[in-house]
């Protein structure tokens, strides 16, 4: 792909993950290069689908760290999206618990200024946690741009989600936005 604005598309294992494939499409059509990274057990209900999605971004989609004597194989991140993000991602991530590929991207990402969404997907039993909004709390003291909420995503019952109905435009919507912001100065 020759776009020049690379979008990291990195997804935990909640239902809305099965169809990354159609938010990649619709980030490639607006014109995003984008790498596709996910936690180990998302990776493993993609494991069918990884193939095409490595050829659908042209790149190896990543859910391990990689090896210090290894190159990395991802150009360079101009925003990355957190999406769709477990109660366990965005916890480990505003806790600094980085085991898992993605959110140590996330969790460095942070600090090197790369713009960052987040858009959780976790149901309302989840949420009655109040580790939870803590970490959400953090996340935005960060400068992490949170799609939680009105204007983002709003829990279900458990037992009750809609994955087809999770908000993807939403997190491509502010990728463009957030990156516009920096581009524009604005931080």
């Amino acid at each position: 792909m020759n776009a020049n604005r690379v979008l990291y598309v990195l997804g935990s294992a909640a239902p809305p993950v099965l169809n990354v494939g159609g938010f990649i499409e619709r980030a490639q059509a607006a014109g995003w290069d984008v790498c596709l990274g996910l936690t180990p057990t998302a990776a493993r209900w993609l494991d069918d689908q990884l193939p095409a999605l490595e050829k659908q971004t042209g790149h190896p989609v990543r859910s391990q760290y990689k090896l210090p004597k290894e190159p990395d194989v991802w150009p360079p991140a101009d925003v990355a999206v957190v999406a769709p993000a477990t109660f366990n991602t965005i916890n480990q991530w505003a806790l600094g618990i980085t085991d898992k590929f993605i959110v140590g991207f996330a969790a460095e990402g942070i600090g090197k200024g790369i713009p960052l969404v987040a858009m959780p997907c976790v149901n309302a039993a989840y949420v009655q946690h109040t580790q939870f909004h803590t970490s959400i709390a953090a996340l935005r003291a960060m400068g992490v741009h949170v799609l939680y909420g009105e204007g983002g995503f709003v829990p279900n019952e458990p037992g009750k989600g809609r994955p087809c109905a999770y908000p993807w435009h939403l997190a491509l919507e502010a990728a463009q936005s957030v990156l516009s912001r920096r581009n524009a100065g604005g931080g």
